[in-house]
């Protein structure tokens, strides 16, 4: 009865979903008012509508409603109560009706927003969103319903949501096979959330875009609109990817955070997309320009979100993220299709009418430099698109799968990331309009020297390896070129306000957030840069088989073998495999580790936790690969000594918390006015105002 109810409600939504489109539609074409009105309660009656049918899936899923396939095929008896919960986005369903109850919630939330001054936009954004989320609802009701149950048909166990045949009767199977011990991590439960949040959010924008090439207002007013979400859009897709090589890292065992898989590309695309715009709307707020640019890379965005959406669900591509081949393979890939084909045609009919309200005249002035910026993102994407669809492209038109991996991505787009490190430094540093070396070169030359003297302290004390010490330069670059920003910014406050240097920082950053959260925004990116430049340039690994009280050597390290034990976890259907290992920094003990193998009973697959020495330095990486009886020769471990790479976590945390800081509302952005006025001592913006 509760999956019926769950379903019917589920089959209610999408009716309402449709009708809200279609009266949205209806009534801007009628000039009807009343109208779109209706379609706006409708849009915010999708909301609870979907809650109820999500808070119905997720009863099933606690109370152990097995008869659901859904609920069998993500959980078990021995599964905590937390993790039933979160195995509402361990299943493909599950994940589908997770995505449309979070567009449900973001467009019934901006439906609520004062349309007073924008009422021309609400029916098209009601269309838009309404497209969108009628589709996705489609697919939970007709191709992927997670409330579909067994039944017994003459001994042959049936899904069907309701009974396939006569005499059908329903069927509980006793236990389920339980969620996918991968899946169980911590960094795994929040990380799917949060890339869901990510790509809902930017659909917002695209809608506020089309109604804004719709009704022909060729202004920035939907940008100003928008720009909030698409912070907030950019800050759950970012902290989605962080998560992701954060669990990729502490999970899948092979010592690395990020392995260029498909999927794991397929949300970086977006974020790239993402980005550029962030950058690139700025323009269009301080000099009217690239109007058109900022128009292809929101839909762009749509586009791509909708792509890796279709990449994770279709089965196309063989990876650990990918859920199985499904039937929606087709149905996402013809809908991204259309709606990229309309979003074009839409902007196609409205480019001469989106003409520049000024010229670039410097290509050293900051909105030259800012697009020099997107054309690298630009670049990055290029690389990665081509890497994710050549081997669909090769099986389709010659029948031979191709495989791209890491060596070519990493040659590909590393000139292009060192390139936008060089200009994170310099960027904000330039005038808006008209710059030049001169001037460049009097606000740089200082950080510059200080990143060529630490450059060259490290050639004696860490490395000669070229690859490294460029990157190094520019990462020290940006570093001392954001800290003399601050630094300048506070002392031309303290002289005129008479204000101590602290007071005068903490108030300049508190009345420009967006200025100050992109300096840390910076800050962030360099400090991932070093871990990312560590674990790529210099990680070493090892591998044997030893007995106990036995030792393997890597580095500086020395690990020494002491016991393994293995037990049963009755209540928690795992059995425990875990080693005790020694290790010792340049001869002298430093603590022990407890590298082990989780193996699930429920769904007989193994997890892997490795042991761990984490230190600014490097990490220390231990995995129980093998083991063999007492009697015999040992345990089987595998090694890594990962340089600088907790640097990437801490960028990761200093990251997040400049993004909250020029995301955080104080007033409302649409309302704002463009502010033009310079401070004389701190007349920059960085690349995130």
């Amino acid at each position: 009865m509760l999956a019926e109810f769950g379903y019917g409600v589920l089959l209610v939504s999408f009716i309402v979903t449709i009708y809200s489109g279609i009266a949205a539609f209806l009534g801007v074409q009628n000039k009807s008012a009343s109208l779109v009105e209706s379609a706006r309660r409708a849009q915010l009656l999708t909301f609870p509508l979907l809650s109820i049918a999500a808070g119905m899936l997720i009863y099933l899923l606690v109370n152990n409603h097995f008869d659901v396939s859904f609920v069998y095929e993500v959980t078990s008896r021995s599964m905590p109560t937390y993790l039933r919960v979160t195995a509402w986005w361990g299943g493909q369903a599950g994940s589908l009706l997770f995505w449309a109850w979070l567009l449900a919630m973001f467009t019934s939330a901006v439906t609520i927003r004062k349309w007073d001054r924008d009422i021309e936009f609400l029916p098209w954004v009601i269309v838009v969103s309404s497209i969108t989320l009628a589709f996705f609802v489609g697919m939970v009701v007709f191709y992927e319903n997670p409330f579909t149950r067994f039944w017994n048909v003459s001994g042959e166990i049936v899904p069907s949501m309701f009974s396939p045949a006569a005499g059908a009767t329903l069927f509980t199977p006793p236990d389920g096979r339980g969620l996918n011990p991968l899946l169980r991590h911590p960094g795994m439960v929040i990380h799917p959330p949060m890339l869901y949040l990510g790509f809902v959010s930017f659909v917002i924008p695209y809608a506020f875009a089309m109604a804004a090439l719709i009704t022909g207002r060729t202004d920035d007013r939907w940008i100003r609109i928008t720009r909030r979400w698409t912070l907030w859009a950019w800050l759950f897709l970012s902290l989605g990817l962080v998560l992701g090589g954060r669990w990729a890292y502490d999970v899948l065992g092979w010592g690395g955070y990020w392995g260029w898989d498909p999927v794991e590309i397929a949300a970086f695309m977006p974020w790239l997309t993402g980005t550029a715009f962030l950058h690139s709307v700025m323009i269009q707020e301080k000099r009217g320009l690239l109007k058109h640019w900022n128009m292809i890379l929101i839909i762009l965005t749509y586009a791509l979100v909708i792509f890796g959406t279709f990449l994770t669900r279709s089965g196309v591509l063989s990876s650990v993220h990918a859920f199985a081949n499904s039937p929606i393979g087709p149905l996402f890939m013809a809908f991204v299709s259309l709606t990229l084909i309309a979003s074009i045609a839409l902007l196609i009919k409205r480019w001469p009418e989106m003409r520049s309200e000024t010229e670039m005249k410097s290509m050293l002035s900051r909105e030259a430099l800012f697009l020099l910026n997107n054309l690298l993102f630009m670049g990055i994407l290029v690389v990665c698109f081509w890497g994710v669809i050549s081997p669909l492209a090769s099986e389709l038109f010659t029948g031979t799968k191709i495989t791209v991996g890491p060596p070519y991505y990493e040659r590909a787009t590393g000139p292009l990331f060192a390139g936008l490190l060089f200009l994170m430094a310099i960027a904000p540093l330039s005038a808006w309009g008209h710059s030049t070396i001169q001037t460049l070169g009097r606000a740089i030359w200082k950080s510059a020297l200080a990143a060529a003297i630490l450059t060259v302290v490290l050639v004696f004390t860490y490395t000669q390896n070229i690859y490294a010490l460029i990157g190094f330069f520019l990462i020290a670059l940006v570093l001392f070129a954001t800290a003399d920003e601050f630094a300048r910014g506070a002392s031309a406050r303290m002289k005129a306000q008479n204000e101590n240097f602290f007071l005068a920082l903490a108030r300049l950053m508190g009345r420009n957030r967006r200025r100050y959260g992109g300096y840390i925004i910076h800050v962030s990116m360099a400090l991932m840069a070093i871990g990312i430049l560590g674990i790529e340039i210099f990680q070493i690994q090892t591998q044997g088989t030893i007995a106990a009280g036995e030792e393997l050597n890597i580095g500086d390290y020395t690990v020494q073998y002491q016991e393994l034990a293995s037990w049963d976890d009755g209540g928690a259907g795992v059995n425990y495999t875990r080693s005790v290992v020694d290790i010792y920094e340049n001869g002298i003990f430093i603590g022990k580790l407890y590298p082990r193998i989780d193996y699930y009973f429920d769904s007989q697959q193994n997890m892997t936790i490795p042991g761990q020495h984490a230190t600014l330095k490097d990490d220390l990486y231990i995995l129980l690969v093998d083991w063999q009886p007492v009697s015999s020769d040992g345990a089987t471990f595998k090694i890594y000594v990962n340089p600088l790479v907790n640097w990437l976590w801490i960028g990761s945390l200093t990251f997040l918390l400049g993004l909250i800081f020029a995301a955080w509302p104080d007033r409302d952005p649409a309302d704002e006015p463009v502010r033009r006025k310079v401070s004389a001592g701190n007349h920059q913006t960085s690349a995130a105002d």
